[in-house]
């Protein structure tokens, strides 16, 4: 939900002259409201740093060398401040850098509760050394960690290959800590005159950094930053010879492809609540991902930036071997004219800690950065289904008849929502008493029907002595602090609002704690939770955030900003498992959020507009997300702002229904667009959307389950598994979900037909709607109408569906399977069924699922035991199996696991080369074989 929102900035009495100043038409984002890198007193002064000869010295004499770790200390011959060096070596193929001031006036941030656990090291080996190189062993494949001492530089090399170079453009810059010449104590001239001597050269001089505009106080429009502590920010850059495509660092409104930004702004990550955001800018959005993923045909790399304060991301081409000199130079051979993408990290404070994930297969990268930071949650197989939402439902009667609606227009459905509005005076954990007298009956009449329901709770709290979660907070210290000390508070919907502080875990437990059905009044088991403006927004701070000198405990803003969304759904996410016991999955949608984030629910692409280019551009919005972790994505259907063209509903309908969350939204000020208000037409085309995704519900539940346990996405670019195809490494306007369904969304007005690339030489691709077959690696002009949604199953793969589509997914829990086993050219084909109780723990607690291997080869068919360790059984059967590219057979024969044998039904279409086999019966989580002859 956008920050400023036509008349509803009037809305409370009290703060109206204040807000209405603030409002904006709804049009497009105001771009003076945030900063360009100019305007980034920190990113000016670390981008006016040009490449060249780095000031930064390896001092080798102070290796130290123990089981997990290598530290030296680097100097910068400039100003003579000392750095120390870490490095280890993780399990998995990766490899960790950090950076710290040697002796800093005081405590650096180091970003806490990101890292599922330590990271598991290997040993580290001294290969050889001189006066100026330091070389290591990283263990297998004759990978070597070279450093080079004057200047300091990092190589990571494999055999004869350079895979990735730090400093080799000079660009490390690490801005001391140090005191403010006015207000020094006794304690930080002593601390300082410490540092000065250490800091001495030969010759007793010392060269302090000349003071620039923004070092120790910055303004930007009215808003006025103390600077506490001075400056603070950290640069470093990275060389990937022979790369030319890079992806990641979500979240930003642009291609999937990273593209250059010399003479533009660096891609900018700092969530922020950006009002109907530009597209194509890197510009910063609600989330960051500091994750940039390297992919050529040779190999696929990845680097996780740790860092939660704002930071700017250069990326730029060069040729390779330009900047190679030293020891590096026994050990590669190198082309001048090999590309190269040299990637730059700045941040405005804290340390460098850096994980270089080293592939080298697509594959291994998403499960490095798994091992280190978890993966997406499983979610309830409701919340994989279709929402409806709107700001606002009015209130239980609306809802009552939007749900009747579904229903009278034979519409599957399984959560409805409710904005703001429905709580009273816009205090969360509460209900408005006018509009949702009864919110249990609401609920409970959901249930009935098997449906459920999310409300919005926001993380800013209405200051008002008669509101209960306000004076708990208060009288507990919660809230964040201003810079001298007192209660941070800011203006958001409530009007004037505090901010709970939520990376301190007291207040994460006592806020799980307010989501427990006898705290959370009115709550029922069918509810869920939706956290918005969490990056945090404060519609009169700077940039419409939190100012950067407030407290949390011992930190600054500054410090924790990105971390703040992710601490706000943890917290929920918490609380909705406590409240059950710790039996139920929770769901929680955010819009902040951080690396981590997958761990606890659902994002969305946030305050979007109904127009064309904003439905293209949620296709690589949540590919990139998918890239960096976070698989549960999606965009609001129809567009959040303005009012969209049928055409355009039915076709972001159509793209919805292929995405993970599947989710339509409107702004309060839009016409009403429930799905069947466009005409019957439109209706029908909806419908047929919506009940595609449904029929495809076992699917999308056995690629989170796989994800959950790989940290593999779930939808992803077609070079993801066709990585040595240079004609997939631009594509976005298509996907892949699973390996297995190909998917071309129609994303242009009027149009008549698409180009879809099918990749895989020797691979064929069958139309799920015809049955038609094609070729792999090919340009497939395909014509198209209103009710043509390109999608292709991959030959060699077998896909389980349901085909009877019900109100909602909870009634077709126990409804049968369909399997459609398309052949390959080799007339062999595999697939998986997963199935549980879709909602609780119990999959993973007590074993209690069922996981299938299908296969098909020489004409026989079978189901295999994936876990014969598991106990769970369910009513589910197989009533139909579809084999698609095969010959007709003179009989078809099912065995079940008791040896004994029947005869089954089929039919074949000879024109598509379609074998149907009619009510097999048997249970899905059984083991039996059907022999074609």
């Amino acid at each position: 939900m956008a920050a400023f929102c036509g008349r509803y900035c009037t809305a409370q009495t009290g703060w109206v002259p204040l807000i209405v100043l603030l409002c904006v038409s709804a049009r497009a984002v105001d771009r003076s409201n945030f900063k360009t890198c100019e305007q980034s007193a920190f990113c000016k002064r670390q981008r006016e740093l040009k490449p060249g000869r780095s000031p930064y010295r390896a001092l080798l004499d102070t290796l130290e060398l123990s089981d997990s770790r290598i530290t030296l200390q680097l100097i910068n011959d400039n100003n003579k401040v000392r750095l120390l060096l870490e490095l280890y070596r993780l399990q998995g193929n990766m490899t960790r850098v950090k950076i710290n001031e040697l002796k800093p006036l005081k405590p650096r941030y180091e970003v806490p509760d990101v890292l599922i656990s330590d990271p598991i090291t290997e040993t580290l080996s001294v290969v050889s050394q001189d006066e100026n190189s330091l070389v290591l062993s990283l263990g297998g494949k004759d990978q070597r960690l070279i450093v080079s001492a004057q200047p300091f530089r990092l190589d990571i090399v494999e055999g004869p290959q350079v895979l990735v170079s730090l400093n080799s453009r000079g660009l490390l810059a690490f801005e001391h800590l140090r005191a403010r010449k006015d207000t020094k104590s006794e304690l930080e001239q002593a601390t300082e005159q410490e540092n000065v001597e250490q800091r001495t050269d030969e010759d007793g001089q010392i060269k302090e950094e000349e003071d620039k505009p923004g070092m120790w106080e910055e303004t930007f429009k009215s808003h006025t930053d103390s600077k506490p502590n001075g400056p603070s920010s950290i640069s470093l850059d990275f060389s990937l010879p022979g790369v030319e495509h890079v992806y990641g660092i979500p979240e930003h409104a642009d291609t999937l492809k990273l593209k250059n930004t010399d003479g533009s702004d660096p891609y900018r990550l700092y969530n922020l609540d950006v009002f109907q955001y530009e597209l194509h800018n890197p510009m910063a959005l609600y989330g960051a991902v500091p994750v940039l993923i390297s992919h050529s045909t040779d190999r696929t790399m990845g680097i996780f930036w740790l860092n939660a304060a704002e930071t700017w991301v250069d990326i730029s081409s060069n040729t390779a071997g330009k900047m190679m000199f030293g020891k590096i130079l026994d050990f590669v051979q190198v082309s001048s004219e090999a590309p190269q993408t040299d990637v730059r990290w700045i941040s405005e404070s804290g340390i460098i800690d850096v994980f270089i994930m080293l592939g080298p297969k697509p594959a291994d990268v998403f499960t490095q950065y798994a091992s280190l930071t978890g993966t997406q949650s499983f979610p309830p197989l409701t919340a994989l289904a279709y929402h409806q939402c709107r700001w606002n439902y009015n209130d239980q009667e609306d809802v009552k008849s939007v749900d009747q609606g579904f229903d009278e227009h034979d519409i599957p459905y399984d959560f409805i929502w409710l904005d703001i509005e429905h709580a009273d005076g816009k205090r969360y954990f509460t209900w408005d008493p006018s509009k949702f007298p009864q919110p249990k009956e609401m609920l409970q009449g959901l249930m009935d029907k098997r449906r459920k329901l999310v409300a919005i709770v926001d993380p800013h709290i209405r200051v008002d002595n008669g509101y209960k979660i306000h004076n708990e907070i208060l009288s507990k210290n919660f809230y964040v602090k201003n810079k001298d000390g007192g209660d941070y508070e800011g203006w958001c919907w409530p009007g004037n609002s505090g901010y709970p502080d939520f990376t301190n875990p007291e207040m994460r437990a006592w806020w799980a704690s307010k989501f427990a059905y006898e705290q959370y009044e009115g709550s029922m088991e069918n509810q869920y939770v939706w956290n918005d403006m969490n990056e945090p927004s404060v519609f009169n701070g700077p940039e419409v955030t939190m100012h950067k000198d407030a407290l949390h405990g011992g930190w600054e803003h500054r410090d924790v900003h990105n971390l703040y969304g992710l601490y706000v759904q943890k917290a929920t996410a918490d609380g909705l498992v406590e409240r059950s016991g710790g039996v139920e999955r929770p769901f929680v949608l955010t819009r902040a959020f951080f690396a981590g984030s997958q761990r606890y629910g659902a994002v969305w692409t946030g305050d979007n507009a109904a127009e064309w280019g904003h439905l293209k551009i949620s296709i690589p919005m949540c590919l990139s997300l998918g890239l960096a972790g976070i698989s549960f994505c999606g965009a609001d259907v129809g567009g959040f702002f303005k009012h969209p063209s049928a055409e355009l509903l039915v076709r972001w309908y159509q793209a919805g229904a292929y995405q993970p969350f599947f989710r339509a939204h409107a702004h309060i000020d839009t016409p009403r667009r429930e799905p069947w208000l466009f005409g019957p037409e439109n209706t029908a085309l909806i419908r047929e959307a919506i009940r595609q995704r449904y029929a495809l519900l076992p699917y999308w539940y056995q690629l989170f389950y796989n994800a959950h346990r790989t940290g593999y996405p779930v939808v992803r670019p077609l070079w993801v598994e066709y990585p040595n195809d240079v004609a997939t490494f631009s594509i976005e306007d298509e996907y892949l979900i699973g390996k297995d369904l190909l998917v071309h969304p129609v994303t242009d007005e009027g149009a008549t037909a698409v180009t879809a690339y099918l990749p895989g030489k020797g691979e064929v691709w069958y139309d799920v709607h015809t049955f038609q077959k094609h070729d792999g690696e090919q340009s497939l002009y395909i014509p198209v109408t209103m009710s043509s949604i390109p999608v292709f199953q991959r030959g060699g793969s077998i896909i389980c569906r349901k085909d009877r589509v019900r109100r909602s997914s909870s009634c077709m829990e126990n409804d049968p399977y369909t399997l459609y086993a398309a052949l390959n050219s080799q007339g062999s084909a595999e697939g998986e069924l997963y199935i549980d109780d879709f909602h609780t723990f119990n999959f993973e607690k007590a074993k209690q699922f069922v996981h299938r291997h299908l296969s098909f080869s020489a004409n026989t068919l079978s189901s295999r035991n994936l876990a014969p360790d598991s106990q769970f059984s369910t009513a589910s059967w197989i009533e139909k199996i579809v084999i698609i590219g095969g010959s007709q057979p003179s009989s078809a024969t099912l065995k079940n696991a008791d040896d004994t044998e029947s005869a089954l039904e089929f039919e074949f279409d000879s024109t598509l080369a379609v074998l149907t086999l009619r009510k097999p019966g048997v249970n899905a989580a059984a083991d039996w074989t059907v022999i074609l002859r």
